[in-house]
């Protein structure tokens, strides 16, 4: 039986971070920082998408900006000759 969450990454879902940068309702030159993480399909983002549409419509602080990462955590490995070799006894 395989995880849910493994078999998710296997499809091309990836740990994503938004960094969601917002002015407070009652002080509108005063800007917070929010970070959301989750697993998410880059490039749509779906769940993030979903996330930003409940807080414009739900939510008073309105958004500034929205900066996006992600990082696929299942790949390939990555090997490659630096040039140099070191032998110890």
């Amino acid at each position: 039986m395989i995880d849910r969450s493994f078999e998710g990454q296997l499809r091309g879902w990836s740990l994503t971070t938004a960094e969601i940068m917002y002015r407070l309702p009652d002080h509108r030159d005063i800007l917070q920082l929010f970070l959301w993480q989750d697993y998410d399909l880059a490039p749509q983002f779906p769940r993030l998408v979903k996330f930003l549409d409940f807080w414009a419509h739900n939510l008073d602080g309105p958004l500034c900006e929205v900066r996006v990462a992600h990082s696929s955590i299942v790949g390939p490995a990555e090997l490659r000759f630096v040039g140099s070799e070191w032998r110890l006894h």
